[in-house]
């Protein structure tokens, strides 16, 4: 059973200024803060917890927290990753749709290339944000494989990013198969 759905609009009618308070000062961003009590009660009417409100707010303030830990641990991780997925013929500046849009096709294209292995370990370690033991688990393989395609797929990707042309040769097909 969640909680009762009267606590939470208790909740959100005496509290909820003062959470989304809370929510833009750990991320600055005011409509960013809508979203993170809005993801907290939504986490939290999901699970089992105390039917007091000051209870309550308490845990919902913890998931705004952890929310925003997550966020930036995921974003920390795409900058360590963004730099590989650059050429010097596809330099993306960060203003406007275009080229946003372009750095995406530009991402799918040196992703595309990678064996799958390496693509799943990425995707799963850089977007979903999972541990080394949880994708060896998803992929039924031993972490040790996963470190090595994850090892594999960057040194790929720094040598496509780095390379004057955007197309594979048989030398970066032969080096991009799956050992």
């Amino acid at each position: 059973m969640g909680v009762d759905g009267e606590v939470v609009h208790s909740l959100v009618a005496a509290r909820g200024q003062a959470l989304k308070r809370y929510a833009f000062l750990l991320c600055g961003d005011d409509d960013r803060a809508d979203d993170l009590v809005q993801e907290a009660l939504v986490r939290t009417l999901a699970r089992r917890h105390p039917r007091e409100v000051a209870e309550l707010e308490a845990y919902v303030r913890r998931v705004i927290v952890n929310l925003v830990i997550d966020e930036s641990r995921r974003a920390g991780r795409w900058a360590r990753l963004r730099p590989m997925l650059r050429t010097r013929q596809a330099s993306f500046d960060e203003e406007g749709p275009e080229s946003r849009v372009s750095a995406r096709l530009w991402t799918r294209e040196l992703l595309s290339r990678l064996p799958p292995g390496q693509r799943a370990c990425l995707v799963l370690y850089y977007l979903e944000d999972l541990p080394i033991a949880e994708i060896a688990n998803v992929l039924g393989c031993g972490q040790g494989s996963v470190k090595s395609q994850m090892s594999a797929a960057r040194a790929a990707l720094r040598r496509m990013s780095t390379s004057e042309d955007t197309t594979n040769t048989e030398e970066e097909d032969h080096e991009l198969e799956p050992r």
